[in-house]
């Protein structure tokens, strides 16, 4: 239990992580991988390179030391991080190497006059407090899907039974546990935790799972991205037949059960999570709209299965929108970058709506600022995004 002296101390360090929360952080990563490089296949290298994990962790440090007097208000962002970890099997025995390495970056990159004994103290147990709550909300969520029904503890071994190609970049991949067994139930929106090595190294990534559940496998969909270790391993390596370790589905941006319309608005692969989501929504006879942004047709994956969808529900309304219009494939309702304007002509005439996007930043940034001068409760869109909140804000 924190002190309210050590309570203090926190919230007066509030304007300093606000100045150089990101050079902390960035140091506080070159640190836990030095000291115990063994935690290296937890995290994207590939986020580390483009600075989102330091902006990310600059910004959940920050909320943690604002929110300190009342940590309640935390509750998403806690939300968010448990099943982030539980997605990659983060562990009790991680904590105290993430707390050793903060502490030495807090040291290091503040200096002496600043992180004196009484700073250090109270970051410490600031720390301990934190991890506390985050490894007991963990152990339930491992306790509940070892427990549920086709779940499982750790990981488990599934083949890839068939893979398709979506678009110029993005492929589906069908996965079935190697024992035949029934797999664990998911929340539309949610996503799975899988461990490949590639060249001797292990590596883990999430990906969005695709597909409504069914019990009996599951689906990502993958946008290859240039220089992205796993996802040109996927697409240019597994074949059907190979095998890979799957973690238990987790996830916080999931679909919530109501008869308000729904928007689902994504750019790019931001579409995965989505599409289970439109497939539950519209077999509960909700009025869904249903708005894609892509850079051109070449790119726009599941274009037909949406296209099947709008035939057989009355009740979904979908439009696309394209940078530029390509020669060769179908046409977009709109061309250009999506915005307020088009937001405001597909969505429905209520703005009592219950909204979800997903995409690039930018693209976020676009559609939360629409949405909100529009009138959409704030309370009632929904995003998961990999970052600092404002960064989404901005």
């Amino acid at each position: 239990m924190l002190s309210n002296e050590q309570k203090a101390i926190i919230s007066a360090t509030v304007p300093i992580l606000e100045e150089g929360g990101e050079a902390l952080t960035r140091h506080f990563y070159q640190v836990l991988f030095r000291d115990f490089p063994q935690v290296a296949p937890l995290f994207n290298q590939s986020h580390q390179h483009s600075g989102n994990q330091q902006r990310a962790l600059a910004g959940a440090v920050l909320m943690y030391a604002r929110h300190i007097e009342k940590l309640e208000a935390l509750g998403p962002l806690v939300a968010t991080i448990v099943n982030k970890h539980v997605a990659l099997q983060i562990h009790q025995e991680h904590y105290p190497m993430v707390g050793a390495s903060l502490l030495k970056a807090i040291s290091e990159v503040l200096g002496p006059q600043v992180a004196t004994d009484e700073v250090l103290s109270a970051w410490a147990a600031a720390y301990g407090q934190l991890a506390a709550i985050l490894i007991d909300a963990e152990g339930r969520s491992y306790e509940d899907k070892a427990a549920a029904p086709g779940g499982w503890s750790g990981a488990r071994t599934f083949i890839l039974a068939e893979r398709t190609c979506e678009s110029e970049e993005i492929t589906s991949f069908l996965l079935k546990p190697a024992d035949g067994k029934p797999v664990l139930h998911f929340e539309p929106g949610q996503y799975i935790g899988l461990r490949v090595e590639i060249d001797g190294a292990e590596m883990r990534r999430q990906y969005s799972l695709s597909a409504e559940s069914n019990g009996v496998d599951y689906r990502i969909s993958v946008k290859r991205e240039p220089g992205g270790k796993v996802s040109e391993w996927l697409h240019g390596q597994l074949q059907p037949g190979d095998v890979l370790d799957l973690f238990p589905p987790s996830g916080a941006f999931t679909l919530r059960s109501g008869e308000r319309p729904l928007a689902l608005i994504s750019g790019g692969v931001g579409i995965t999570p989505t599409l289970a989501m439109l497939t539950s929504a519209l077999r509960s006879g909700r009025e869904v709209h249903f708005i894609h942004a892509a850079r051109h047709g070449g790119v726009h994956a599941f274009r037909d299965a949406v296209d099947q969808l709008a035939e057989e529900y009355p009740q979904l309304r979908r439009y696309y929108c394209y940078a530029e219009a390509r020669d060769g494939h179908a046409r977009p309702d709109a061309v250009g970058l999506l915005d307020s304007e088009r937001l405001a002509a597909w969505l429905p005439e209520t703005r009592d709506i219950d909204a979800y996007f997903l995409g690039p930043l930018p693209f976020m940034q676009v559609v939360k600022k629409s949405l909100r001068e529009l009138g959409v409760p704030e309370n009632q869109t929904h995003y998961e995004f990999f970052g600092p909140a404002a960064a989404l804000a901005a």
